[in-house]
């Protein structure tokens, strides 16, 4: 025990230890620096964003007809997906009458599952 043996070292990577990896070199330590200030657009108008309505509602409408192709395909984007509410801005329980309408409709071959190649 009184000899002590000598270790030879590995070159840096062969052995897959070593040191961690240095973070990434774009990132900088330290506070971020402040945002640009967003003040009113150029042009002096702002944009106004109506509230959007339910059109069931607005024209008591009652009951949502799968044969009613017209009015169902409003609500159906050009890939065939059904649009969502917060884009048409109807409400939750016509909505959902709406999607099974559309579903309805589409099993019978009134509306494509898939819009245009």
């Amino acid at each position: 025990m009184a000899e002590e043996t000598t270790r030879t070292t590995a070159p840096a990577g062969a052995d897959g230890g070593g040191e961690p990896p240095a973070a990434h070199p774009t990132v900088t330590p330290g506070p971020r620096p402040p945002r640009p200030a967003r003040g009113p657009r150029e042009g002096g108008r702002k944009y106004f964003r109506r509230k959007k309505v339910c059109k069931f509602c607005v024209e008591k409408i009652d009951s949502i007809n799968y044969k009613d192709v017209r009015l169902l395909a409003q609500f159906v984007a050009e890939s065939g997906k059904i649009v969502p509410r917060r884009l048409t801005g109807v409400c939750t329980p016509h909505q959902r009458r709406l999607s099974t309408a559309i579903k309805q409709a589409r099993n019978i071959a009134l509306l494509p599952f898939a819009g245009r190649a």
